[in-house]
């Protein structure tokens, strides 16, 4: 997994402060929640904010908008829609 290419929203200056670990966290949470309906992704959130909050995976409001930042910058139109539906199903969720 070490050699697997990072995506370029990594290395953007906008996370350069963010771990390593976290980083990682917020590609695994877009990247298996792309293409889900609303019902699967509230049933795909629910067991990784979990294992975020079991690995002590905090993120401060500002590592989350700079990552959210960072993605939004590399993405394709429909990645950006797919992002628009897993934020706003997520903060329906804390809300």
């Amino acid at each position: 997994m070490e050699n697997k290419e990072r995506p370029v929203w990594m290395t953007d200056p906008l996370v350069k402060d963010i771990p390593e670990k976290k980083l990682q966290f917020v590609e695994q949470l877009f990247v298996q929640g792309h293409g889900k309906s609303q019902k699967e992704m509230m049933a795909y959130l629910m067991p990784m904010m979990k294992k975020a909050k079991a690995e002590n995976l905090t993120f401060t409001p500002q590592e989350m908008n700079a990552a959210i930042a960072a993605i939004r910058k590399h993405s394709t139109k429909e990645e950006l829609t797919q992002i628009d539906k897993i934020l706003e199903k997520s903060r329906s969720k804390n809300g």
